[in-house]
């Protein structure tokens, strides 16, 4: 297609008038039927590389992602620039989930969002299989790759979700993916035969200056805090691990006078929505967030990243200090290192990698004592299988992948969610060695994030040779 053609749908739909990076390069290889693997950074476009082609191929668009608490966002701006778009995911009701299972095999839709854990439902496979896919698009493609820092099992099977679906090209997009990850993508998805044309936007960012500054405790890192939003004028993320950080980090703050807004998963809808409005308007120019801050948000000008825990691979600091800088001015990105930190990023490791038994033993609890759990919520669960470490969040990790492989299925009423079952078993789901597997990568990753942040100097040298290598 003449690039006139395309730079008039971009105009048309989108708003733009010239496309950034390798954007028309990978539009124009899709519209070839050609296969791409896309490194781009957040915030720089990758929606629009399969976004576009969807106004222009006659078939069905299936994008698998592993975000569902992202998914209707991307699926409400996809609708914003004139597609018929939807998700589909373990949230919607079964009612919602039938009805678009009906609209899907009708070829209602221009572009679905699904998880790939949805391919295990027969229900949907039959809908999905009445249409013609011209292009799979797969985000976060990291999390195919058993040497991804967010290896998910049920992204092992693209080869598998490939043949199923037959598309006409397949696209892989992630923002962070070092060599040996990029090849393990193209093995696992099958595409050795038929090689993707590969569109690597640099991951160098000039304009970003990282330092590590050693601090002992809260107190320490709150004048650090301090210290450094005198010095930096403009919005900032402060990152944190742990909610309970964050809160009485929160509270010292305000104490001092320094006004802010807080954005965790344990607020309100409501209020993380009215936190995220508040930064992105400007009417604050200062949030406190857990990692979960950042996903889908592109705001330009945020002038300072600063971590005040440490996060647990280098690919998940480098997406995070990447929200710093994005209209290309400088940007000063500090991480406070206390050496305590380094044991709540291995109890994330244990906590969020249960073993297969402990999920089946929540699983069966759920089921013979569903009205229990939605009257008492998952402390329910915590008291039926006896712990009450705050770090350890086991149950909540076995709740959302019961959830994410729609064997459970939830609603939210007023304050409490309410559950279902969806009469499916996670058995298929329970693989001990992947979990264990798992479990070994990101205690590597973590590992080698220590050993940058402990280096003297150059730590963005050393971010750069780590992807290019």
């Amino acid at each position: 297609m003449p690039s006139s053609e395309l730079l008039a749908v971009l105009k048309k739909q989108f708003g733009y008038n010239e496309f950034r990076g390798h954007q028309e390069a990978v539009v124009e290889a899709v519209l070839r039927g050609e296969n791409a693997l896309v490194i781009m950074p957040t915030g720089q476009g990758k929606s629009l590389c399969y976004q576009l082609p969807s106004f222009l191929l006659p078939g069905l668009t299936v994008v698998v992602s592993p975000l569902i608490a992202l998914m209707k966002d991307q699926a409400d701006s996809a609708r914003k620039v004139g597609l018929n778009a939807v998700e589909i995911n373990s949230s919607l009701s079964k009612e919602e989930r039938v009805s678009r299972y009906k609209k899907l095999a009708r070829g209602d839709y221009d572009l679905i969002l699904v998880t790939p854990e949805r391919f295990r439902k027969k229900e949907f496979e039959e809908a999905l299989l009445k249409n013609s896919v011209d292009l799979l698009a797969i985000d976060e493609a990291h999390c195919i790759s058993q040497w991804g820092h967010d290896f998910r099992p049920d992204y092992t099977r693209m080869e598998e979700i490939r043949n199923i679906v037959q598309p006409k090209a397949t696209m892989a997009l992630t923002a962070t993916a070092t060599n040996e990850v990029q090849k393990d993508i193209v093995r696992q998805m099958g595409l050795e035969e038929t090689p993707p044309h590969f569109f690597v936007d640099g991951v160098r960012r000039e304009n970003l200056t990282i330092s590590v500054e050693d601090v002992c405790g809260l107190d320490q890192k709150i004048q650090h805090i301090v210290g450094l939003c005198h010095q930096e004028p403009g919005p900032k993320i402060i990152y944190f691990a742990l909610v309970d950080t964050l809160t009485k980090a929160s509270q010292e703050l305000e104490k001092l006078g320094l006004e802010h807004v807080v954005y965790h998963g344990q607020l309100r809808d409501q209020v993380r929505k009215r936190s995220q409005q508040e930064f992105m308007s400007g009417e604050t120019s200062l949030i406190l967030a857990t990692p979960a801050f950042g996903l889908g948000v592109n705001k330009a000008d945020i002038r300072s990243v600063i971590h005040a825990e440490l996060p647990g691979s280098i690919e998940a600091y480098f997406q995070e200090v990447g929200r710093a800088g994005r209209d290309g001015a400088p940007s000063v990105c500090t991480l406070l290192m206390d050496s305590d930190d380094i044991a709540i990023q291995m109890d994330f490791i244990k906590w969020s990698c249960p073993e297969a038994s402990f999920i089946r033993s929540v699983y069966h609890i759920i089921e013979k004592n569903l009205d229990r759990l939605n009257a008492e919520g998952l402390d329910y669960l915590r008291q039926q299988m006896n712990f009450y470490n705050s770090r350890d969040f086991r149950v909540e990790t076995a709740v959302n992948l019961l959830m994410r492989w729609g064997c459970l299925g939830a609603q939210r009423q007023g304050k409490r969610m309410i559950y279902e079952i969806l009469d499916e078993s996670p058995e298929p789901f329970l693989d001990e060695k992947q979990f264990s597997l798992r479990r070994q990568r990101q205690n590597e990753k973590l590992l080698q994030l220590v050993q940058l942040v402990q280096q003297e100097e150059n730590y963005l040298e050393t971010i750069y040779r780590y992807f290019e290598s």
